[in-house]
């Protein structure tokens, strides 16, 4: 183990190798401040935490640290609608309009809601040039997608719907029960489960917030000039979806970002919170006693959507319901009922039903992998290799 830094928290013996890995990504210089924990069964069995929450490295990483996950948020905003379709509250194959009138506009009268979460719809973006201020209006964004055509025939193809996730989803939400995806979360979830993730908050929690740490220059220029970036550029669908607007790691800094309701984008937490999020899911909808969710309602989402090339990715998806399922051309562990998403730079969390775990990644620096594993998959892969030696 490093002798540079100290690993705080606990590890059941049988993970040290997990610790141990965690460790090497901050002998390396991979990882600055970082959490990684492991639920299984509804109990903790790992809960770790190091390094520091600015890159001047000045503020320890502390236990109630948290950060901007990015993309990861996708899944507490898929859980709220999951939250609303087991209590009768929407019917996955209604049309979304039935709930969102102006959806209706456009030729989107018939795109039934189960479209938007296995990202299905065609919605994976705005036709209009979106600038970041533009994200921290809601309605602005919202109407924008209610009037516009969808970029493909809703249902044929699969196309990651980068930001826009967060606002259809999110418009469902605020249509059936008055309150936005943020408050609901906190109130349905979070609260009741003692969860310390939130989708837009206040100053207060400014002080427990990491900073995100961009990429150098030197890997900034490597990614833009590889053939990833080469074929990015000949994929219209995906730069409009991906790319409009830019959001970098230092506009994730702001107060302005912090304060604004992004539910694709901009959750903020660490490992403990993210894996109690993903646990409600993995132990079958029930965590600490509370059910959250009928275990059909959770045994549906991992239902296969759509399995292909998704049209905003260069990569092959199997989609369920708000999360990526296990695949032959990118397996989650070892287990077939096995789910998961990730955020940009890094974070990660994974579910599996039948080891009844849920582990999560979040850190502040933001890395890429053009070769080799992601940190959070080299965590992963020895998280397995304990649990199934």
């Amino acid at each position: 183990m490093s002798n540079d830094i100290e690993i705080h928290g606990f590890c059941e013996e049988r993970f040290e190798p997990v610790k141990q890995a965690f460790a090497e990504h901050f002998k390396t210089g991979q990882d600055v401040g970082a959490s990684f924990a492991v639920i299984i069964d509804g109990k903790f069995v790992v809960d770790i935490w190091a390094g520091y929450a600015d890159a001047a490295k000045t503020r320890p990483w502390e236990k109630d640290t948290i950060v901007n996950v990015w993309s990861t948020t996708k899944v507490m905003a898929a859980l709220c609608i999951h939250l609303l379709i087991d209590r009768g509250l929407i019917d996955l194959d209604a049309p979304v309009s039935k709930y969102w009138p102006e959806f209706a506009q456009a030729g989107k009268e018939n795109i039934p809601v189960r479209y938007l979460l296995s990202h299905n719809s065609g919605m994976a973006g705005y036709d209009d040039k979106i600038t970041l201020e533009d994200l921290y209006d809601w309605n602005l964004i919202v109407n924008k997608l209610a009037s516009q055509k969808p970029w493909w025939e809703p249902g044929k193809h699969s196309g990651y719907h980068t930001t826009s996730f967060g606002y259809l989803l999110g418009e469902l939400v605020r249509r059936i029960t008055g309150k936005t995806l943020g408050t609901f979360f906190q109130e349905e979830v979070a609260k009741p489960l003692n969860i310390d993730f939130h989708i837009g908050f206040s100053e207060e929690l400014d002080p427990r917030v990491a900073d995100l740490i961009p990429l150098k220059k030197t890997m900034l220029y490597r990614l833009m000039t590889s053939k990833i970036v080469k074929f990015l550029g000949r994929n219209k669908i995906l730069v409009k979806s991906s790319f409009n607007p830019v959001v970098t790691g230092l506009d994730a800094n702001t107060r302005a970002w912090r304060a604004a309701e992004i539910p694709a984008s901009n959750g903020h937490g660490n490992a403990r919170s993210i894996a109690k999020v993903g646990a409600i899911l993995a132990c079958g909808g029930e965590l600490d006693n509370i059910r959250l969710l009928s275990t059909q309602t959770v045994e549906n989402s991992i239902e296969e959507q759509s399995y292909g090339k998704d049209l905003t990715s260069i990569k092959i998806i199997r989609w369920g319901l708000g999360w990526a399922l296990t695949c032959e051309e990118d397996p989650i562990g070892l287990n077939p009922r096995a789910f998961t998403w990730g955020g940009l730079g890094g974070s990660k969390l994974i579910m599996d039903l039948d080891a009844k775990m849920s582990a999560a990644y979040a850190m502040n620096r933001m890395l890429f992998s053009l070769k080799g594993k992601p940190r959070a998959d080299k965590l992963m892969s020895t998280l397995y290799e304990c649990l199934y030696p």
